[in-house]
């Protein structure tokens, strides 16, 4: 069955760190490519980060670029996101995806920053 899980979510103060998890299972994990998305309260949900399949190239997007990192561990079939420096505004469910899920998403990993 193939399978996303993640985890690593919790509220955290502005300008904490926070580190997601995304376990992967079913399915040949250095094969794919993987990203990170979110979803805000109120608002649609966005691309926050991808990373390659093969020489790891990682690409974010612009509200995150330089504050989180992207990585992950073929041995431990396991894609993280390391959020630094986070703000109020990165308050939302983050979700991993990756093309063998099709359509289905995860329950994703929620993330709070207070005002």
């Amino acid at each position: 069955q193939v399978q996303l899980v993640e985890s690593g979510g919790g509220l955290v103060q502005p300008g904490g760190s926070l580190r997601l998890s995304c376990a992967a299972s079913g399915f040949a994990f250095s094969s794919h490519c993987f990203s990170w998305y979110r979803q805000a309260p109120g608002k649609e949900r966005e691309l926050v980060a991808s990373i390659t399949r093969a020489r790891g190239r990682t690409s974010y997007a612009d509200s995150v670029e330089g504050r989180f990192t992207i990585s992950r561990d073929n041995d431990k079939n396991t894609v993280y996101l390391q959020m630094d420096s986070l703000i109020l505004e990165d308050t939302a469910v983050y979700y991993c995806r990756s093309p063998p899920m099709g359509l289905t998403w995860g329950q994703g990993t929620s993330v709070t920053v207070p005002s």
